[in-house]
């Protein structure tokens, strides 16, 4: 009975040395997060941000698109010059749509018997761009092979140059580089006849368009190339110096 009274002396001693613990509080749950009513609000900031963005996004595309294919038409054209005077041979640079897909061909234009060539050789303008049919649209002024009839103005069709007859835009150069055009004198300025095939100051045109919504007709974002002298000068310009 000693013992036990000792013991339990000797155990409460124990127990009031010991730390008194304090006692935790029960963990809270993050409040932090957002409503229904807060997310919402937040997708329809989305939705009006995107539907007012969406359109300059898409016409920055399309213009980048334009101006790729405009230097394309460049090239070819300068392609074609370089080869006539490298080659010493008349050289063509021929534009078409073919089922709504821009397709340019650079060939010889002259057969060994004189005769003209047609170009087999055609491959899409731009070889690294998936340009989708109906995206832009491909005018010209010219009506033959490097003449412009009527006020040189440009017409955009999904044909070709020419509605009746189907011909491909097509400028050719000779084998000086310059404009292979039928009348020449031993004057080195135009003569009359040259002046009205070059569609006075407007001269041969390649233009391309990008198409009103839901039309196969030509917007006011335009880019072309034009050949403007005898000596096969180009000039690129943009919009209403397209027309």
């Amino acid at each position: 009975m000693y013992s036990k009274v000792i013991f339990n002396k000797w155990l409460l001693k124990l127990f009031i040395r010991l730390p008194i613990q304090p006692k935790k509080a029960p963990h809270k749950l993050n409040q932090q997060g957002f409503t229904l009513l807060e997310g919402l609000i937040v997708m329809i900031m989305i939705g009006v941000l995107s539907a007012i963005a969406a359109p300059s996004w898409l016409g920055f595309i399309s213009r980048q698109r334009l101006n790729k294919a405009n230097d394309a038409v460049l090239a070819a054209l300068q392609e074609a010059q370089r080869e006539a005077k490298r080659q010493k041979l008349t050289y063509s640079a021929s534009f078409r749509l073919n089922q709504g897909v821009l397709e340019v061909a650079t060939y010889r234009a002259k057969q060994p018997n004189g005769q003209s060539a047609a170009p087999s050789n055609w491959r899409r303008l731009v070889q690294d761009l998936d340009i989708k049919p109906g995206q832009i649209l491909l005018g010209s002024n010219i009506t033959n092979e490097n003449s412009v009839t009527g006020g040189g103005n440009v017409i955009y069709t999904l044909q070709g140059a020419n509605n009746d007859t189907n011909k491909p835009m097509t400028i050719t150069f000779d084998h000086f580089g310059m404009l292979d055009l039928q009348v020449k004198t031993r004057n080195e300025g135009l003569t009359q006849q040259q002046d009205i095939k070059l569609g006075g100051t407007k001269g041969l045109i390649i233009a391309l368009a990008i198409p009103r919504a839901n039309t196969n007709q030509p917007s006011n974002t335009k880019r072309c190339v034009a050949v403007r002298t005898l000596l096969g000068s180009m000039q690129t310009n943009k919009d209403s110096n397209c027309d």
